[in-house]
């Protein structure tokens, strides 16, 4: 049972290699200026996840595809002082950096819920489709989602801070798959925001989600409903008017602007 289990082990490992490997860019070790073979570059040691016989023409590609997934560089993980890779500064073995373990850890996540979504589904290998860093991390080092990100910012340091983060976050990774910007996350933000008895904040989130979104008419009711909570009518009232005239199929806006206008 435990040779089963150390076999189950080592296929999961080169699951997660061959994986990693062929979505490697360039897949093989760097090259010289002019094409020409670059320096010998020192074999990789300390290797406790992948095998200890993976040369640097193996290993090279893989870290080169974590920094895509992750949007960081060799420094993230390793004591590194900067290119080429033999600066002898570089300690590509070392572990002090916690970051290091972790990826460990979460290349072991991995390897652990392919080999199950291999061994349970009873599926071909084609059929399967495989987890990897970029299945989460989508360009970014931490994978939160956008609301939870401006969220934590709100309650931290106030809605000001979390709405010029937003706006931050959408000049630099608008257009990649690093986070939702579209007018979910701001609405969602919003809806938490009255949840939490904040109106203002809601309105805030609200206002900015109209702006890069125009015809978001949920963004309109949920600003509606913050004007309500602090008891101004007319801009409840015009915020829900425009939510029907953008949705006006929606008759449960028009329900709440009829009972909002009677004052029920």
């Amino acid at each position: 049972m435990k040779r089963f289990s150390v076999l189950l082990t080592a296929v999961g490992v080169m699951l997660v290699t061959a994986m990693i490997s062929a979505q490697a860019p360039g897949g093989g070790a760097p090259q010289g200026r002019g094409g020409g073979a670059a320096p010998q570059l020192p074999e990789p040691k300390n290797l406790k996840f992948f095998p200890k016989e993976m040369t640097a023409q193996q290993i090279i590609p893989i870290m080169a595809n974590f920094n895509a997934a992750l949007g960081v560089n060799c420094g993230y993980c390793h004591v590194f002082d900067g290119p080429p890779a033999t600066n002898p500064k570089n300690d590509f073995a070392s572990d002090d950096k916690p970051t290091k373990a972790k990826a460990r850890v979460m290349l072991g996540m991995a390897r652990d819920v392919n080999m199950k979504l291999g061994a349970e589904l009873g599926k071909p290998a084609a059929e399967i489709t495989q987890v990897q860093c970029i299945t989460c991390h989508r360009g970014v080092a931490i994978p939160k989602q956008l609301v939870a990100v401006v969220m934590e910012t709100a309650s931290k340091e106030g809605v000001a801070k979390a709405l010029q983060q937003y706006q931050d976050l959408r000049k630099q990774y608008y257009g990649t798959q690093a986070y939702d910007f579209s007018d979910t996350t701001l609405f969602t933000a919003a809806q938490q925001s009255l949840a939490a008895m904040k109106p203002d904040d809601a309105i805030a989130f609200a206002q900015l989600n109209i702006a890069f979104n125009a015809k978001s008419a949920r963004s309109y009711q949920v600003l509606s409903q913050a004007y309500q909570r602090k008891g101004d009518k007319t801009p409840a009232i015009q915020s829900l008017e425009r939510a029907v005239e953008l949705d006006p199929m929606n008759q449960g806006f028009k329900n709440q602007l009829q009972q909002l206008k009677s004052g029920a």
